[in-house]
């Protein structure tokens, strides 16, 4: 006989629940090798799974095939997985910390503040370009913070750090833009870096900003409970004892860092920490335990998606994939601005 029916039903529901959110990060694990995959083997000259299989264990560079996947497919394929990773976990906790759905690195000018302290590094400091990931962290940084005091000053409302995003990213752009005006010698692919490519990413410029991404997502993960709990609103954290003002702080650090890292391999590319948190947030729900770790493998599975068209849509010529990325977040972003939630999250 049992005695609490209802705690024996409750248990049920959160193992089933339980078990179909590990099924799904299963199944988006899966996608994301199925795409890193088709990603190594598509392009100009075809690679065949058997010489790509061979080439990752043996570590043949000696054949074009072992050439082409260790030289050029294998640092993009990271590089967009990465990019992707990074920035879906860092809009994820930017939407949970603001509190606001719209917020995402693209939109509050996260990106714009990468950006402009990665243009200026290399347009005044060009031998000191190992420290292009640490420069793009401090624009972040910089825009993060610029974003949030300004939203404070006029009442945080989610509208109102919107509207900071776009101002402070339109006036960051406007010193990139003056800063390649004045030194047109800046040593990088200005298109490229502004709209978002992986075009020529090296391994040396992946290896650098993983140990960056890598950590963030480590900490993101950790801290997903903590999450979950400032998610309540300040004054229901604040009675749980949560520090709200110190781990606010630590995952706008960590948004940050996630963002910048990326934007300083692969530009400026936007609305994956848009997208991917929502259709996440669809899966799995608000559970930031799940959510971050969905993140990582939905960002990475729908950047390298977008790369792979970017690359065969009008091959042989090849788009920058910030363009396809352009195409699939404006028209989101505009859904949820109209959407019946949309409008209620903008109260």
């Amino acid at each position: 006989m049992n005695i609490w029916p209802g705690f024996s039903i409750r248990t049920s529901l959160n193992k089933e629940r339980a078990g179909r959110r590990e099924a799904i990060l299963l199944v988006s694990g899966v996608l994301l090798l199925v795409l890193a995959a088709a990603s190594i083997c598509m392009g100009a000259v075809p690679v065949t799974l058997r010489e790509l299989a061979e080439a990752l264990t043996t570590g043949e560079t000696a054949t074009s095939a072992g050439r082409i996947i260790w030289f050029v497919r294998m640092p993009r394929t990271l590089a967009a997985i990465l990019a992707g990773s990074a920035l879906a976990v860092s809009g994820a906790v930017l939407q949970t910390v603001l509190n606001n759905p719209l917020a995402s690195p693209s939109i509050i000018g996260v990106n714009a503040g990468s950006g402009l302290f990665t243009i200026a590094l290399a347009a005044f400091f060009p031998g000191a370009v190992r420290y292009t990931p640490a420069a793009a962290f401090l624009g972040a940084l910089f825009a993060v913070f610029a974003v949030y005091g300004i939203a404070r000053k006029t009442g945080a409302s989610r509208m109102t750090i919107v509207l900071s995003g776009v101002a402070v990213s339109s006036f960051l752009s406007a010193f990139t833009d003056a800063i390649l005006t004045f030194v047109p010698d800046t040593q990088m692919n200005r298109m490229a870096f502004l709209i978002g490519s992986f075009s020529g990413v090296s391994m040396d410029q992946v290896r650098f900003a993983a140990g960056y991404i890598l950590f963030g997502v480590a900490v993101s993960v950790v801290l997903s409970y903590d999450m979950n709990v400032l998610a309540l609103g300040e004054e229901t954290a604040a009675s749980l004892g949560l520090r709200t003002g110190l781990y606010r702080m630590v995952f706008l650090v960590t948004a940050a860092l996630l963002a910048g890292s990326a934007v300083s391999f692969s530009g400026l590319i936007g609305f994956v920490g848009l997208i991917v948190p929502h259709a996440g947030r669809m899966l799995v729900g608000q559970d930031n335990r799940y959510l971050i770790p969905l993140c990582v493998l939905l960002g990475g599975a729908f950047t390298l998606g977008c790369d792979i068209i970017a690359r065969v849509l009008f091959a042989p010529f090849e788009l920058p994939v910030g363009i396809v990325m352009s195409f699939l977040g404006g028209p989101f972003f505009i859904y949820l601005l109209l959407s019946r939630k949309g409008r209620k999250s903008l109260d």
